[in-house]
């Protein structure tokens, strides 16, 4: 018996998991597995291997090469997962029409598990996403699938979703442990043997993680997550595993009627909408990967109505705004423990880094006090536990978008060496002195 959720085994069935806690989660496992992904090819001098960094090719998508690191690389795996409804069949779509489009005489084959041909035409049509070298297959057999590449020999390969495919020897329920593991490996091996690259869909649980097993992760070489709030229409597309490029990009999409729609400039997304300073109301400039973008966080400061404050956050790390909240307190003397906290970033964008803690802190402390900051003032810095302000990476280009998009001050711990006309720059060592400058009187 093997446990669907974390992989733990057991010789009997067990009704809570030991390794994870989960209940009702053992199934049983059939021994029988995949070959190896390229059996019987001796080994050889790594010098020897011929590299294919030169034959990657274009998704037609230039927001998913910048998280894929380039472009698609033959041979690959890449697991695409999200909410229900977020949009990943809709990217795949449209990325296979894309690659179908401009593929020549090899065409692209989309297989479709969860819908029709008919069903997955009328979605193109809506696209604008029809061409002849887009091929659909409504299958979930997984030897059926593998005859269909043998026969239509694909550029690429998209399988929605990995979780409806089965083996039919297997005793297993499609979307079981053993037959998501087995059919992943099968798939696999078809895209190291052929060059093919794969591209699947992954379901993911009520906690945000992928469905299935957790090793599911681990076989294939780029995890991507498409994020976003679904009362917004725009839509991350992140990386958290790529074995051919970095993990640290993103790509920022806009749902549209006619599908996703790329966004080449984030900041003005995330600005839009803004009018005159308020309090509670800061503009920092985050980083993800090689790109720039400015967000607005809003907090809000108010008496607690109940012996124990509310702190609630979105799009911000809860415990980065409780730290910030503590050095408020202990270090600038505002008393914030009898304080109800929120603090959100305006258009849902999640913010990780720490390059935002000094426009969280000033957020609060603009709340607290009921001051505005400076008009058109961006913020940036990492705050520390004694108040004193850290420099950050990529300063030079967080300030280069701050003056195209027209802001003219900016709040930093440290002057940089080349300054942006039309930027007049603002640095201090320590919160405090923030705060005095521009919150005080």
């Amino acid at each position: 018996m093997r446990c669907r959720e974390c992989g733990y085994q057991s010789i009997r069935w067990l009704g809570r998991c030991p390794g994870c806690g989960q209940w009702h989660t053992f199934e049983e496992e059939n021994r029988e597995s995949a070959a190896g992904l390229l059996a019987g090819e001796p080994p050889r001098p790594i010098t020897a291997v011929a590299t294919t960094e030169a034959l990657r090719f274009t998704s037609g998508i230039s927001e998913m090469d910048r998280v894929l690191g380039g472009g698609v690389v033959p041979g690959s795996v890449v697991l695409v997962g999200g909410d229900p409804g977020i949009g990943k069949s809709t990217l795949l779509l449209q990325a296979a029409f894309e690659v179908g489009r401009t593929g020549g005489d090899s065409p692209v084959l989309y297989v479709s598990g969860e819908e029709s041909a008919l069903q997955v035409r009328l979605r193109a049509d809506r696209l604008g996403a029809v061409h002849p070298g887009l091929y659909l297959a409504a299958e979930t057999d997984i030897e059926r699938i593998e005859n269909h590449c043998s026969e239509v020999r694909p550029r690429m390969v998209v399988v929605d979703s990995i979780q409806t495919v089965f083996r039919a020897g297997l005793a297993a329920v499609p979307g079981s442990l053993g037959q998501v593991r087995e059919c992943t490996l099968r798939l696999t091996r078809l895209a190291k043997s052929t060059g093919i690259p794969v591209l699947l869909v992954g379901h993911v649980t009520k906690e945000g993680l992928l469905a299935g097993p957790r090793t599911l992760e681990h076989m294939v070489d780029v995890v991507l997550y498409l994020e976003g709030d679904r009362h917004h229409t725009y839509r991350v597309l992140r990386g958290v595993k790529n074995r051919f490029g970095s993990t640290n990009e993103i790509g920022v999409f806009e749902m549209h009627s006619a599908g996703l729609r790329q966004v080449e400039n984030p900041s003005r997304l995330f600005l839009s909408g803004r009018e005159a300073p308020v309090p509670g109301s800061v503009v920092v400039s985050s980083v993800e990967g090689t790109r720039p973008f400015l967000v607005e966080i809003q907090a809000l400061v108010g008496s607690s109505g109940f012996g124990s404050p509310r702190r609630l956050t979105a799009g911000v790390d809860y415990n980065r705004v409780i730290l910030m909240t503590a050095v408020l307190e202990k270090q600038v003397g505002m008393v914030l423990s009898n304080q109800d906290v929120y603090v959100n970033v305006v258009g849902g964008v999640k913010i990780t880094e720490p390059a935002a803690d000094l426009g969280i802190a000033l957020a609060l402390a603009s709340s607290f006090r009921n001051r505005a900051l400076p008009t058109r003032a961006v913020v940036i810095g990492e705050v520390g536990l004694t108040g004193e302000l850290r420099p950050v990476p990529a300063l030079d280009k967080r300030l280069r978008e701050a003056a195209k998009l027209g802001f003219a001050k900016a709040l930093l711990p440290n002057m940089p060496g080349d300054v942006p006309e039309g930027l007049e720059l603002f640095a201090a060592g320590t919160l405090a002195e923030f705060l005095d400058a521009f919150l005080t009187g």
